[in-house]
């Protein structure tokens, strides 16, 4: 199938004329004026691609109660403390013993106070979660985090690019923000903090993961409580960062009260309506969702606040909106 992003600019702007001419037609009967004017040798969109076209142009009412439309989220300033922190590995390197090691580094954008230093035998997602869970137990939870889009922190094949970790930090209430690929100067006070990082505690490397992670541990108290930073007037992170008022509890639970029903997403990632199967993205797996009849056989997806598409039963895959986690342009810091 196609997606409404992915049409021809003429097939794009037909549909947008006829709903224009039949201003009170949905999505169904638009497609059979389509069927009727395009050529034999152009594919006609499935119904839920028309209506996510429209509903991009502001064609469509959603109807119920307030909604966050999905519009992708700008680089944040980060202001004060737990505004924001960034997240990155640090390029792996071989240990004395020949394994290597993947640190895992978490700062705070305003106060550069470096929050996690953490040697990982790996990028995956389960011990970078484990990480995070033992950080936000100490320091509770920031308003948002800012990686690159790599893996674990995004998933290069998933809906919207999500992986399982971002889908936790959004369900935790954190909103994620995306690098653009290629600008690592989005994350510039992270990375100057990484080569000081490689600079000091990595030349030569430890014997092992545990010996490297007191090399780590030792560094982190220094760059927090002794070294003084120029950006700063000379302060040190320790003397302007404080925990986040945000404390860590589990994960809240999900309501849809404007929504025709509640959904679970299964183990493979899809969601069952009227023994149809649709297929969603794995990264979902085990979430709620709200589903709503917006049309006539055509259902909007949401997860949390964040509408992520429509589906109709015929076609069964989910036809996204815009990507509500793209990046956009932020000053270099």
């Amino acid at each position: 199938m196609r997606y409404a992003n992915q049409l021809p600019e003429q097939v794009e702007g037909l549909i947008v004329r006829l709903k224009a001419e039949k201003p009170h037609w949905g999505a169904r009967k638009i497609r059979e004026l389509l069927v009727r004017r395009l050529d034999g040798d152009v594919r006609v969109p499935a119904k839920s691609t028309i209506h996510a076209v429209l509903d991009r142009h502001g064609l469509v009412r959603r109807g119920g109660g307030p909604r966050h439309r999905a519009r992708g989220t700008p680089l944040s300033a980060g202001a004060g403390p737990n505004d924001l922190w960034c997240a990155d590995f640090k390029g792996e390197f071989k240990l004395g013993n020949g394994r290597y090691c993947y640190p895992l580094t978490v700062t705070d954008h305003a106060s550069r106070f470096l929050l996690l230093c953490e040697a990982l035998d790996s990028v995956r997602e389960e011990p970078a979660i484990g990480a995070f869970e033992r950080l936000f137990r100490e320091r509770g939870l920031p308003a948002a985090i800012r990686s690159d889009n790599g893996v674990p922190f995004a998933s290069p094949n998933a809906l919207f690019n999500l992986s399982k970790l971002s889908v936790w930090w959004l369900r935790l209430g954190i909103a994620i923000e995306r690098i653009k690929p290629g600008h690592p100067q989005q994350n510039g006070r992270h990375e100057r903090m990484h080569l000081t990082l490689k600079k000091e505690a990595t030349r030569p490397p430890g014997l092992n993961s545990l010996q490297q992670q007191e090399r780590f541990d030792a560094f982190v108290r220094e760059f927090n409580a002794e070294r003084p930073h120029e950006a700063l007037n000379m302060k040190c992170p320790a003397e302007l960062y404080a925990a986040s008022a945000r404390s860590y509890g589990g994960l809240p639970e999900l309501t849809y009260p404007f929504h025709d029903r509640d959904v679970l997403v299964t183990a493979c990632g899809r969601l069952c309506l009227h023994r149809k199967k649709i297929n969603l993205s794995t990264v979902l797996a085990g979430q709620k969702l709200g589903i709503k009849e917006v049309d006539d056989g055509i259902w909007l997806v949401s997860f949390m606040h964040y509408d992520l598409g429509y589906f109709d039963l015929e076609q069964k895959t989910l036809q996204p909106l815009d990507n509500p986690f793209g990046t956009r342009l932020s000053p270099m810091s």
